[in-house]
């Protein structure tokens, strides 16, 4: 089925963060979409706003008839659906154009000059930047985000340009599908075995994505990484990191809570760049996006505007209270190595506050394979609230909960488990100087509530 020619588009799964971006193309494009999600929430009511009928019980005669006619309806669903889902099989046994999310994208960036993000952490981040300096550069850009993007209120831009920026997920090899122009590689720390089962065969994906970048296009690749990439003749390739690299930063100041430095590059240096949002890891994010937009030609004054008006992407250490007494904050950060760099900032910020974090653990597999390491990146902070395992995708594994970490946590650092049903409770009864929420799970869902708390003490 040709992308130009159908008429309508139906969502299986409709209210997950990169599905919804999808959704929101094709409503701007005047298709009727509609789509099935497991529990209502503020982004599948914002979609239904802006003109997406969504329903919440798998129930057939719920799908719009307009989504009914296979011959002009692409149906979309997202892995996390489970295979026997009714819709799901009504689309498979009634013979629709089905297709994965990633696959969608990868369409698109055989018809646009894909700018693609890819990563164990820091691309949601990272092309969220590098979309921010396109489209107020010269050259504009569309975009499909990982993250409500604190500037457009949105994980999706819709503009003219050629340019598609586009949050690369590994996840279920779901990458493969791309064709980038170009493509930053952040990290290719272990992460999903429970979908690749060996770190060997994570980085053989990592890997094989590097071979889908078109020629004459570019791989800007974080220093030291230990995948190999394999790249097709023509393709350029950069490096990057904080202090060496073919793009890196100079100069750096940290200083009354603002970040500035000179970025270093093959191209052209741009001397005192301001980060909009002022946190020690965005630097080298910065350097990444930078990078990738000038190489497509934005403008040294383009890149320093862009970096400076940047304001950040929602869960991604994302600041609800910030004063002299207290400062909280929620972040995504749900792998080891997240953790170390949101630990790690958070703590040169703040030398000499006393920092407490209430993390909850996302996946029984991620906890089973990592705990050790999640323990050392929590480590570095002075208190630790752990809560029950977040399940998503999965059913419990014995002997895998969070006192796994808890019991690995260094010693000096003051420890607590609770429900996350007690949170609530447990931040009405204790003071902090620096808070901070941490995970992929709906412990997120509690963070407006708890600034509510905070505020009122």
């Amino acid at each position: 089925m040709n992308i130009n020619d159908i008429k309508s588009v139906y969502f299986v799964g409709a209210g997950g963060i990169g599905m919804s971006a999808i959704a929101r193309y094709f409503l701007n494009k005047g298709l009727i979409v509609g789509g099935y999600d497991k529990t209502p929430s503020d982004l599948t009511r914002q979609l239904e706003k802006e003109g997406m009928s969504i329903h919440y019980e798998e129930d057939i005669n719920q799908i719009p008839q307009a989504c009914k006619n296979q011959q002009e309806c692409l149906v979309i669903y997202t892995p996390a659906i489970p295979a026997d889902h009714k819709e799901l099989r009504f689309f498979q046994e009634n013979g629709f154009e089905i297709q994965k999310r990633a696959q969608v994208l990868g369409t698109l960036t055989k018809t646009h000059k894909g700018l693609c993000v890819a990563g164990t952490h820091g691309k949601t981040t990272t092309s969220t930047m590098c979309a921010h300096i396109m489209h107020q550069s010269h050259l504009d850009c569309n975009a499909f985000l990982g993250g409500i993007s604190k500037n457009y209120g949105t994980n999706y831009i819709l503009s003219d340009s050629d340019y598609v920026v586009i949050e690369a997920d590994e996840f279920d090899r779901s990458f493969h599908w791309l064709r980038p122009w170009m493509s930053v590689i952040t990290s290719t720390d272990p992460d999903h075995l429970d979908i690749y089962g060996t770190k060997e065969a994570y980085l053989e994906s990592f890997r094989h994505y590097s071979e889908l970048i078109q020629p004459e296009g570019a791989l800007i690749i974080h220093r030291n990484l230990e995948m190999k990439e394999h790249l097709q003749d023509g393709v350029r390739r950069y490096d990057y990191s904080l202090n060496e690299g073919d793009f890196h930063a100079e100069n750096i100041r940290i200083e009354n809570g603002e970040i500035s430095f000179d970025f270093i590059s093959p191209i052209e240096n741009v001397k005192d760049v301001s980060l909009g949002q002022p946190i020690p890891i965005n630097i080298e994010n910065g350097i990444a996006a930078m990078a990738m937009a000038q190489l497509n030609g934005c403008t040294a004054e383009e890149l320093k505007h862009g970096m400076e008006t940047y304001g950040g992407v929602d869960r991604r250490f994302d600041f609800k209270i910030k004063t002299d007494k207290l400062v909280f904050l929620s972040d995504y950060a749900h792998h080891p190595k997240e953790i170390y760099q949101s630990a790690r900032s958070i703590r040169e910020l703040y030398k000499d506050k006393h920092i407490t974090a209430i993390f909850q653990p996302h996946l029984y597999t991620r906890t089973r394979d990592f705990y050790k390491d999640f323990a050392d990146a929590l480590s570095q902070l002075d208190e630790v609230i752990l809560t029950e395992i977040y399940p998503a995708r999965e059913l419990p594994i014995e002997g895998v909960t969070s006192k796994l970490i808890y019991d690995n946590l260094k010693p000096g650092v003051k420890k607590e488990m609770i429900r996350k049903d007690n949170v609530l409770s447990f931040v009405k009864n204790h003071t902090f100087e620096v808070l901070i929420v941490l995970g992929a799970g709906d412990l997120d869902n509690q963070v407006p509530e708890i600034a509510k708390i905070l505020n009122s003490k």
